[in-house]
C-alpha cells in the first residue's frame, strides 16, 4: 500500500506542476527537508477515502445491476454489454458523489509544504475560512465527466472479460489471479480512456496553492495545451498511472470477487444449519 501511494505521490505532482523536473525536485526537496516518510503524506486522507469510495461503488454497482437487469428483462443473468456500461457508469458516479471532498483534501495534502496542513481536519477547516466551502468541489466536473467513461469502462471490461472466461472455459469460476488480471486490464482502459480529465481535475483541485486560476474544464485544457503541449500537458504521468492503476484496480476488483463469493457461502452454510 505504501509502494502505490508513494508513486500516487509522484503521479499528483506530475499532473500539477508544468515539468515533470520540477516535479521530481519538489519531491527531492520534500524528501531532504521533511524525510522519506512525507512522500506518504496524506495517505491519512486517501485511506479515509478509498473505504467509503470503494464500498459505495462496489455495492451501488450490484444494485444498478439488479435494477437494469430488471428494467432489460435480464433478472438473474449477465446484462448485455450497454446496461453493463451504465451500471458501470452509474457506481462511480453516486460514489464519487458522496466521497469528492475527501478528494480534494487528499490532492491538497499531497502537494503543499508539511506546514500548511497538518492534518485532515485542519485541511477541511482553512478550505473553508480562506476559500469557502465551495472549494470542497473545485474539479468537481470535471471529475465527474471522467469517472463516467473510467468507472464505466472499468466495471464493464471487467465484467466482460469473465463473461469470456465463463462461456470459453469449462470453470465457471475464474482463479484469483484470472480475477486480478482481469481487474487489471480493466484498470488500464478505463484510466487511460479519462486520463485528461484526472489532470484537468487535479489542476483545478489544487490550483489555489500552486498560483494559477483556472476557470471553465475547457480554458484549463486549452491553458495546459497552450503551455505544455497536447501529449505533455494533458497526458502528463501516464506511464506512472500505468505502473499504480491496473495493480490498485485488479487487486480491488479481485478482493471484492472473493469476499463476496466468501460471504454467499457463510449465509448459504447458516441458512442449511438453519
Amino acid at each position: 500500500m505504501k509502494f502505490i501511494f508513494a508513486k500516487r505521490f509522484l503521479k499528483t505532482n506530475l499532473k500539477t506542476h508544468q515539468s515533470r523536473s520540477e516535479a521530481y525536485r519538489l519531491i527531492y526537496r520534500t524528501y531532504l527537508k521533511d524525510g522519506f516518510f512525507s512522500l506518504w503524506r496524506g495517505n491519512s486522507a486517501t485511506m479515509v477515502r478509498v473505504v467509503p469510495y470503494a464500498a459505495i461503488q462496489f455495492c451501488a454497482h450490484e444494485q444498478y445491476k439488479e435494477l437494469l437487469g430488471s428494467y432489460y428483462g435480464f433478472q438473474g443473468k449477465v446484462l448485455t454489454p450497454l446496461p453493463r456500461l451504465i451500471a458501470g457508469s452509474l457506481a462511480g458516479t453516486t460514489a464519487t458523489m458522496i466521497t469528492y471532498p475527501l478528494d480534494m483534501v487528499r490532492a491538497r495534502m499531497a502537494v503543499t509544504p508539511k506546514e500548511m496542513y497538518s492534518n485532515i481536519i485542519q485541511v477541511f477547516i482553512r478550505i473553508s475560512k480562506e476559500e469557502g466551502l465551495k472549494t470542497l468541489y473545485r474539479g468537481f466536473t470535471p471529475t465527474i465527466l471522467g469517472v463516467i467513461p473510467y468507472a464505466g469502462l472499468s466495471f464493464f471490461t471487467y465484467e466482460t472479460l469473465k463473461k469470456l472466461h465463463s462461456d470459453h472455459n469449462e470453470r465457471t469460476e475464474p482463479h484469483p489471479f484470472e480475477r486480478l488480471l482481469f481487474g487489471a486490464c480493466a484498470g488500464l482502459i478505463g484510466q487511460s480512456a479519462s486520463y485528461p480529465l484526472d489532470v484537468v481535475r487535479r489542476r483545478m483541485q489544487t490550483a489555489g496553492v500552486t498560483g494559477h486560476t483556472y476557470g471553465s474544464i475547457l480554458g484549463t485544457m486549452q491553458d495546459i495545451v497552450k503551455e505544455e503541449g497536447f501529449v505533455r500537458g494533458l497526458y502528463k504521468g501516464l506511464s506512472m498511472n500505468w505502473v499504480k492503476g491496473p495493480l490498485a484496480v485488479g487487486i480491488s476488483f479481485m478482493t471484492f470477487d472473493l469476499t463476496q463469493i466468501l460471504l454467499r457461502k457463510l449465509q448459504l452454510g447458516e441458512s442449511i444449519e438453519g
